[in-house]
């Protein structure tokens, strides 16, 4: 169990490694860029940010309807073995 933990901290950590590298070339491309007016680079830069927002909101509402899935499945599943229990130990 310990393994995934440091397995998911090493993608993590490579994904946000990922994520930084292209926001700082994504800057350094709208800055060198001397044919785009700064209005432009504002606006770009501002739909990526919002996009980024978005994304990392659908990922979390995806995160918590699996973990809601996952909770419903645990109730069900110690519900039926409690059903049976009670039915095995039922005397006759």
């Amino acid at each position: 169990m310990n393994f995934q933990k440091t397995d998911a901290a090493m993608i993590m950590g490579l994904n946000a490694l990922g994520v930084v590298a292209a926001y700082t070339l994504l800057a350094i491309s709208l800055y060198m860029s001397v044919d785009v007016p700064l209005a432009t680079k504002g606006y770009w830069g501002m739909g990526i940010v919002l996009l980024t927002l978005s994304l990392i909101n659908v990922v979390k509402y995806r995160f918590d309807s699996r973990a809601l899935d996952d909770r419903i499945r645990q109730l069900e599943e110690a519900r039926n073995e409690k059903l049976l229990a009670e039915f095995v130990t039922e005397p006759k």
